[in-house]
């Protein structure tokens, strides 16, 4: 009988000859290589179809969702759209002159003859104008703007690009009159939103690609195997425009999901490809032939990889829990990109590195490559020898420097995403901030009251908008019974008012001089909704939308965390037998993301670093769902590293039961790597700071940070100092769950022997067997 270590200390026997149970990553190995031009030929195929018909999800994406569609707010906005075609203006064109007054006769003329040709543009449904309304509303505090409003005859993304359009054809002077115009308006600033990123993707990734190509080859020493993340990344990011464009068929998906398909895809590629192409290296320099070295490479680096993927995945799935469709599409995309990017480095790059043999070394520039020697002279043994001789030292040190890094998140005031988020520069953000500046009131974007269910008695309905006008931040309210300003009626009905009641119910229109986005815009929609109404009442506008979008995310935010830690926990356990490591892995991952969020508030809410991340509009507020969609993002990947670093050291620790050299072996194998990846992943990130959308801009800056925080403070030091302290409690778990882990727990080896697998008779290896 021939014996074989399971696990320290345990000693199982096996029939000599026998080949010990194939894992399914192994088989996977196996199998890839036998058919691996078959491989080829069908990933080539599914990325040329891709191609062809995923790129179409470019005219399919949304620029909104930030609402929540099953709010009061979206409710009444429905019913004002449904029951009283009225909507908030499409687009406002801002009318000033310069130094006059908007009244002058030739300012009138123009005004009046601009209105006209803006009725008359295709697709215009309304135009209401100060021109012809005199309406003081309508009418900048200083006598030099006005305003006229326009509705389109369609929504959503045929709206915006109209909006677009019109902006594009009425902003700048208006030539042979003193007016200056500017264009803005909800369609329109989605619309601008949408082109900017649209361009600005292009330019990103103009950056990111010849960068990272060039760090590529500074890490794998080689153009063939330089390119190998290229491949995996063209596979992942095509097939995921397809897979998002399917989803567009059922559902709407945000255009800002784009980015995320672009960097994840290709971060991950660069992760994946990394640890599949540096333990293939291994393979090879431990002799074996290249057939051989594919199948193990897969079993091992493959199932990390998976577990890899696995991690990340739950993460973006957290995001579904949500009902903002801007947050579900973040996770769409994700998981899609997640997904082909782990199963292109566990097929299609096994498959090529089958077919290429020894030549992956081809076209060397450098002597270095990802291989890490197995001796114990390397940097990252040294440096975890420094930390586990005081690891107390650096596990405080280390959680108090991430802890003061996070300690300007304590001053962090939430809002949600509005036409600031594009830069100063652009002309529709100028016009916006005139709208803001300019006037007293919110007269485009008021606060509506619904009542569905009748119409009130005369006296009941003025009695309810008088009251409502006494609010003391209410401007006026306008109603079908007439306009009430401080609890009285300053205009009484006319043929206007009509519009405020049919058949179908009636409604009132609240005009308040409050920053929506705000403290007072909040208490507003409380007072309003604690409003005795004379029937079923429902509040929206900006305000109201607000209000309901935090609390749904508040509401949902508790759910979101658990299913990522509790699945997190499983996951991990499974991979390693222990129920110490997935606590410290939750522990260290979430202190790691602290000095994500206090530069989030630190550079976007109180503006430091503009000179260096570039233009931005400083609102002194955070969009509520920015945080909780990059706490997804960069859990998922400081996860990620994790995993690469678990997956060595359980290896190790499997062989020899010593706790401290595992950690110091497993940190000497996996720290050049992961480093590596987490530069070339920052790098793909930060060329995201180059947008011209605030929010994107957050998004690369803040998780370049993260990952790089990550990969240093966290696994370089603060892991190994933990693991130092927690010795071989690292491995513990109560009986019954190491009887479950046992039975169902995922193990790493790779079978010695190949004998499915035919040799590869171009290896010296297997050559000088096939002589023998």
């Amino acid at each position: 009988m021939a014996s074989t270590i399971q696990t320290p200390g345990t000693i199982s026997a096996r029939p000599a000859g026998d080949s010990p149970p194939r894992a399914l990553m192994d088989r996977l190995g196996a199998f890839i290589v036998r058919r691996r031009r078959r491989v080829l030929v069908l990933s080539l195929l599914t990325v040329l179809v891709a191609a062809a018909v995923g790129t179409g999800v470019f005219s399919r994406l949304q620029s909104g969702g930030f609402d929540d569609p099953n709010s009061d707010s979206s409710h009444a906005a429905t019913l004002l759209a449904d029951r009283f075609d009225a909507a908030p203006a499409d687009v406002v064109v801002v009318v000033s002159t310069t130094g006059k007054s908007i009244d002058e006769a030739a300012a009138t003329a123009a005004g009046k003859e601009l209105t006209a040709k803006l009725v008359a543009e295709p697709g215009v449904k309304n135009v209401t104008s100060y021109f012809i309304t005199r309406s003081p509303a309508l009418r900048g505090t200083a006598g030099t703007d006005a305003v006229i409003t326009v509705n389109l005859t369609t929504r959503d993304e045929a709206a915006q690009t109209r909006a677009v359009e019109l902006a594009k054809a009425y902003q700048g002077p208006l030539a042979g009159t003193p007016l200056t115009l500017g264009v803005t308006g909800t369609a329109t600033v989605f619309g601008e939103v949408g082109d900017t990123i649209t361009k600005d993707l292009a330019k990103a990734e103009s950056v990111a690609i010849p960068l990272t190509m060039l760090l590529l080859l500074l890490v794998f020493g080689t153009i063939v195997a330089a390119g190998m993340p290229l491949v995996i990344a063209v596979v992942a990011v095509m097939v995921s425009f397809l897979a998002l464009y399917l989803t567009t068929l059922v559902t709407d998906v945000s255009i800002y999901a784009l980015n995320l398909v672009t960097s994840l895809g290709l971060g991950l590629a660069i992760d994946y490809s990394l640890l599949i192409v540096s333990r293939y290296r291994e393979e090879l320099a431990h002799g074996h032939d290249t057939n051989n070295a594919v199948r193990r490479t897969v079993a091992t680096a493959g199932r990390t990889v998976m577990f890899s993927a696995v991690t990340v995945t739950i993460s973006l799935a957290a995001l579904l829990v949500f009902p903002q469709y801007f947050l579900r599409s973040f996770a769409y995309a994700g998981i899609a990109t997640t997904a082909l990017a782990a199963l292109a480095a566990v097929v299609v790059l096994p498959a090529v590195l089958a077919t290429l043999g020894t030549r992956v070394d081809k076209g060397r520039v450098l002597k270095s490559t990802t291989r890490v020697a197995d001796d114990k002279t390397g940097g990252w043994y040294r440096l975890s020898g420094v930390v586990m001789r005081r690891p107390w030292w650096f596990l405080i040190g280390g959680t108090a420097l991430l802890i003061t890094l996070g300690l300007p998140f304590t001053r962090v005031v939430f809002g949600q995403t509005d036409d600031r988020v594009l830069p100063a520069s652009s002309q529709v953000a100028q016009a916006s901030n005139t709208l803001r500046n300019a006037f007293d009131s919110r007269e485009t974007t008021p606060l509506t009251v619904v009542l569905p269910a009748s119409q009130p008695a005369g006296d009941s309905l003025a009695a309810y908008a008088t009251t409502l006008s006494q609010i003391p931040s209410v401007v006026r309210v306008d109603s079908a019974a007439g306009s009430f300003n401080a609890g009285r009626l300053v205009a009484p009905p006319t043929s206007a008012n009509q519009r405020y009641e049919n058949s179908n119910g009636t409604y009132l229109s609240v005009i308040a001089d409050v920053e929506p986005y705000s403290t007072a815009g909040k208490e507003l929609v409380s007072e309003i909704r604690g409003t005795p109404a004379p029937g079923p009442a429902v509040v929206g506008g900006i305000s109201a939308t607000f209000v309901d979008s935090q609390n749904a995310m508040g509401a949902r935010l508790p759910l979101a965390i658990g299913i990522i830690a509790i699945a997190t926990f499983v996951l991990l356990f499974l991979f390693t037998g222990s129920v110490v490591l997935p606590l410290k892995a939750l522990i260290l991952n979430t202190l790691s993301l602290t000095a994500m969020f206090g530069a989030l508030v630190w550079i976007f809410q109180e503006g430091h670093l503009q000179w260096l991340v570039g233009d931005f509009q400083v609102t002194g507020m955070l969009d509520t769902a920015m945080p909780i969609l990059m706490f997804c993002i960069a859990f998922g990947l400081s996860m990620d590293y994790e995993v690469f670093l678990l997956s060595r050291i359980k290896e190790e620790y499997d062989k020899t039961g010593d706790n401290t050299e595992a950690v110091r072996i497993g940190l000497q194998r996996t720290g050049r790597l992961v480093t590596s990846a987490a530069v070339l992943l920052a790098i793909v990130f930060l060329a995201f700071a180059t947008s011209g959308v605030t929010i994107i801009k957050m998004l690369g800056i803040g998780v370049a940070l993260a990952v790089l925080v990550d990969a240093t403070i966290v696994r370089g030091l603060m892991v190994p100092a933990f693991m130092r302290l927690a010795g071989d409690l690292n491995w513990w778990a109560p009986a019954p769950l190491r009887r479950l882990h046992n039975r169902i727990g995922l193990k790493e080896s790779a079978s010695p022997d190949a004998t499915d697998v035919e040799p590869d008779l171009a290896s010296p290896a297997a050559a000088g067997s096939a002589v023998q």
